[in-house]
């Protein structure tokens, strides 16, 4: 097998599972350990995979995203220890925007029912969840939905959150760096953000530690926009500092 067949395998199988592990590939391709080593560091180095012990994971780009379904059983622990440790940063706000994906999800569901609050969300089953709390009252955001990910984008939802002044917007990512800050692969999911950022006052970031050193195709934001970086505790107290010469309080939950 050529070695550049031999990488679209790997990272083939890197997307359909959503990780890769070094063992199992290179038994299923009849090679070294070490051979698959060394394509994942090539990949790693072209912005495809983020190398992990023993594998790595895909990164997403303009080609290529993941899931809700994926995302949802994906370090599910973690999330819920970030969406607690978001929520706990709400303070006084009383209207809260909610970004699509499963960890802000989270974040919706572990937000306070003692009192009430405004959601304002792109997504189709944050909307539906928090529909159901007596103290909640939910819009959503109008447009196209995208199958993927069951959000709204596209300029309707745009207009309607222009028009909006917003206390606190909690925000994901596909991935987050130093250098190139906040990016998503599809721009119309990075216009939506984008424009919740500008009508928030305050603006926080969850995300798991994988999304940090990764560069999707669409850049929407910057470190220093954001008041709070939450995330979970595998993300290196190090690389944690850095990140906060940037601005943001960075929390290692």
């Amino acid at each position: 097998m050529r070695a550049d067949e031999r990488k679209r395998r790997i990272l083939a199988r890197a997307r359909a599972d959503g990780r890769v592990d070094v063992a199992e590939i290179a038994a299923e391709l009849a090679v070294a350990q070490e051979t698959v080593r060394r394509d994942l560091r090539l990949l790693d180095d072209h912005g495809l995979v983020r190398r992990t012990h023993g594998g790595a994971l895909p990164v997403e780009s303009a080609g290529y995203e993941t899931g809700l379904k994926f995302r949802s059983v994906s370090m599910v622990p973690e999330k819920r220890r970030i969406a607690k440790a978001a929520a706990d940063r709400l303070g006084d706000a009383e209207t809260v925007f909610i970004d699509e994906g499963f960890t802000p999800q989270l974040v919706a569901e572990a937000l306070p029912t003692s009192r009430p609050l405004t959601v304002i969300t792109a997504s189709l089953p944050t909307a539906a969840a928090m529909s159901e709390v007596p103290s909640a009252s939910v819009l959503l955001l109008g447009g196209r939905v995208r199958g993927r990910t069951l959000a709204t984008v596209d300029h309707w939802a745009t207009r309607m959150l222009a028009d909006m002044v917003i206390d606190l917007a909690y925000i994901g990512a596909n991935g987050i760096t130093r250098e190139h800050g906040l990016t998503t692969p599809d721009p119309a999911v990075g216009a939506v953000k984008a424009q919740a950022l500008t009508s928030a006052r305050r603006r926080v970031f969850v995300g798991v530690h994988t999304k940090f050193g990764v560069s999707s195709f669409h850049r929407f934001a910057s470190v220093s926009d954001l008041e709070a970086v939450v995330t979970d505790a595998a993300l290196s107290a190090g690389e944690a500092h850095r990140y906060s010469l940037l601005g943001p309080k960075v929390v290692r939950a």
